[in-house]
């Protein structure tokens, strides 16, 4: 049956790969390679391994790894303005991981933000952070602007006085006002730690804010969100002691990885080249998407959040459909019409399994050429099936059409190619 079982998987990849030709994907958290990136995933760095820093490795074989993971390195450090970068995590979470591994003890406290204000799952008891044995302690929220009480956080660093101070979220809508706190940091004496995997790539394009001119130490993060690279990960460090920048190497690897992916860490240096040139442009565009499917969304009778402050300033938008049916419903609407989001959390919400939210995103569709225009038609489309409970059979067909004329990946060096070509594997 073995022949059988693998024409079966590829069977089904292939048949993912049709299916999303034909959708209008909105998860937050996802994006396109380019072609030339792609193509670093099939290389012969896919059967390699590599241990420890280039020109400091356990392994023979490794001249041309790492040749490139020094100019990935070279990059990073260009586009995020930072003095240190190891793109060795090998996803974001494993970025978490050596940040807390480096600068945390089991019993510690850090401060981050609760689950239900669009934290990621890392920081929750139950994630990085509970294995780690931190303890949490949650900053206060306003929820009218998604964003966390500036007076109330100064009044809990100093009262608890974290030895991290951590930040970043999963519905990242607004920058978190770091500069307004960076005197109470210096008071408290801890270090400043943020999440930036949702928005990295708008970060690299001069868009939402800049870490460490706002105070942060240390920037996690995936690689494969607004930052349109592979799967895997990254952190940069800025102004830290010669012995901080030891702790966390030293807790990437050996702590949290061993060999990293080689083929992804190419991936991502192509892609870290791509932003260099068209990052501003790219990132530019998907704010732009973002808040003009907020406010289309919005005419069109759906709650999206923080309608005084524009919807957002990032790529995501975040909406309360409890008048529709909950967040688990109405997503599951959308995916019979290919329309794909996902069901969210918002502040209020006590169940993740059936939260009241849907959480949207523009990178994907912008990283295919959609504009302004086209957020208003996909706004049409999730009216028709959250609001008018129109059937998404009939909606998919429009769904479908309206797809078909975005199917080329632009921000890259492969304009051109097809962006769904790459997907398909040579029978």
């Amino acid at each position: 049956m073995s022949l059988e079982d693998a024409k079966y998987i590829r069977e089904n990849v292939m048949a993912h790969n049709k299916w999303f030709e034909d959708c209008i994907p909105m998860i937050a958290s996802e994006n396109l390679m380019s072609p030339l990136a792609k193509e670093m995933l099939i290389s012969d760095f896919a059967d390699r391994y590599a241990e420890g820093l280039p020109g400091k490795r356990y392994y023979q074989g490794n001249i041309y790894v790492d040749k490139v993971e020094t100019r990935a390195v070279e990059l990073a450090k260009k586009i995020f303005n930072c003095d240190l970068a190891d793109v060795r995590p090998i996803s974001g979470t494993v970025a978490n991981m050596a940040v807390l591994f480096a600068f945390a003890q089991p019993g510690d406290t850090i401060t981050t933000c609760a689950l239900a204000q669009g934290a990621h799952i890392s920081t929750c008891e139950f994630g990085a952070f509970g294995q780690r044995g931190v303890k949490s302690v949650n900053y206060p929220w306003n929820e009218s602007d998604m964003n966390i009480d500036v007076d109330g956080t100064a009044k809990l660093l100093k009262q608890v006085k974290p030895k991290v101070a951590q930040f970043g979220l999963s519905v990242f809508l607004f920058p978190p006002p770091l500069k307004e706190l960076e005197d109470t940091f210096n008071e408290v004496g801890c270090l400043v730690w943020e999440d930036c995997a949702h928005v990295l790539g708008l970060i690299a394009g001069g868009q939402f804010q800049k870490p460490f001119e706002d105070g942060v130490n240390v920037v996690s993060s995936s690689t494969h969100k607004t930052f349109p690279g592979p799967n895997h990960g990254i952190v940069l460090g800025n102004k830290l002691t010669e012995e901080q920048v030891k702790e966390l190497q030293h807790a990437i690897f050996p702590g949290v990885t061993s060999s990293h992916h080689l083929h992804a860490m190419a991936a991502l240096a192509i892609t870290l080249a791509e932003m260099d040139v068209f990052g501003k442009d790219y990132a530019a565009q998907a704010c732009k998407n973002a808040r003009a499917l907020g406010q289309a969304l919005y005419e069109r009778g759906i709650p999206v959040l923080c309608p005084d402050l524009g919807f957002t300033r990032s790529h995501a938008v975040a909406a309360d459909v409890t008048k529709f049916g909950k967040g688990k419903e109405c997503a599951k609407l959308l995916e019979d019409a290919n329309i794909i989001c996902n069901k969210n959390m918002l502040p209020h919400d006590t169940s993740s399994v059936n939260p009241s939210g849907l959480r949207f995103g523009s990178q994907e569709m912008t990283r295919l050429g959609m504009k302004e225009s086209e957020m208003d038609e996909v706004a049409d489309l999730i009216a028709r099936v959250v609001v008018k409970r129109e059937d998404p059979a009939k909606v998919k067909e429009d769904v479908k059409e309206l797809k078909h004329h975005f199917d080329t990946i632009q921000f890259c060096f492969n304009a051109g190619e097809s962006a769904y070509k790459y997907r398909k594997l040579v029978p």
